[in-house]
């Protein structure tokens, strides 16, 4: 029988998954907004060239955003289509949202930029898509409120890192990579690192404090006046150094000093490096850890 301790373990380690999952969701979601939205544009055109007194404009329309290649190659991807009816993958269901962002798209710049440009390439059909997502959607509102309204897991922060993958996976298909839908995990190996180092985090948190109060006080600082989220990656990134040997000290220490420096205050980069490098020469010295 699970003691409270062992439940609330448990149960955070199930929310971690549930937010990983999530968040591999989103990736798809991304990846699906570009094929439904080239697809409503397609049937504007069809609608325009089909009614009473058509223009000469809506008989012959520039067709060059609705034959983007990347476009393509996700409509066609047979695993981005499996995964979407397997979860119910769709912007469909917000056809407000839809309309809002396809004539924001529009409206853009880029866009007509990209519709004037007598370039014809799969890598400018693929760099209009993700400047799109980094300029246009990921900053419009409705883009926010769209979101949060699917998943109280996404944040602004699930957002820039998800674009950032979604950008790479467009780069990755222009360049003709088969395998450019990144899976959830890269192997069995990968899949376990997250569940084993938020249990070290969690079950080391007392020693892993007293260490980083100990070098605060050592270097004058007010351990009261510790940032919690500086202590939480402090914490972190001491128990990757204690329990996974294979990953070099330099390593783990320029990971969480970077997300510091993202997550946390102006001056915590500096702080959590400093405090890291002394606690990992009290390690050495106490003959905790002995890799570099």
């Amino acid at each position: 029988m699970l003691t409270k301790p062992d439940r609330t373990l448990a149960n955070a380690l199930k929310d971690l998954e549930t937010s990983l999952a999530k968040t591999y969701e989103l990736y798809h979601y991304l990846l699906r907004l570009p094929v439904e939205l080239t697809h409503i544009q397609e049937m504007r055109l069809d609608e325009a060239r089909n009614k009473y007194l058509p223009t000469e404009e809506d008989l012959n329309p520039n067709m060059k955003f609705v034959n983007n290649r990347l476009v393509a190659a996700l409509a066609s991807n047979e695993q981005l289509n499996e995964y979407a009816d397997e979860h119910t993958v769709t912007w469909n269901d917000d056809p407000i949202f839809q309309r809002l962002m396809l004539d924001k798209i529009l409206k853009s710049d880029l866009y007509n930029d990209y519709m004037s440009n007598d370039e014809d390439s799969m890598a400018g059909d693929c760099l209009l898509w993700q400047q799109l997502m980094k300029q246009v959607i990921l900053p419009d509102e409705n883009m926010a409120d769209a979101i949060e309204q699917r998943s109280l897991f996404w944040t602004e922060d699930d957002m820039d890192l998800t674009v950032q993958f979604v950008s790479k996976t467009f780069r990755r298909i222009a360049e003709g990579d088969k395998d450019a839908i990144m899976p959830m995990y890269k192997d069995e190996e990968d899949s376990l690192f997250g569940r084993e180092l938020f249990t070290a985090t969690v079950t080391m948190m007392p020693e892993n404090n007293a260490l980083i109060d100990e070098m605060v006080i050592s270097s004058r600082w007010d351990k009261n006046r510790i940032v919690m989220m500086d202590r939480i990656i402090m914490c972190a990134a001491l128990a990757e150094i204690r329990t996974f040997d294979k990953i070099p000290v330099a390593v783990t220490l320029n990971e969480y000093i970077e997300l510091a420096k993202n997550f946390s205050t102006a001056a915590s980069g500096k702080f959590v490096n400093g405090i890291l490098n002394n606690a990992v020469k009290q390690l050495h010295k106490d003959g905790t850890i002995f890799k570099h």
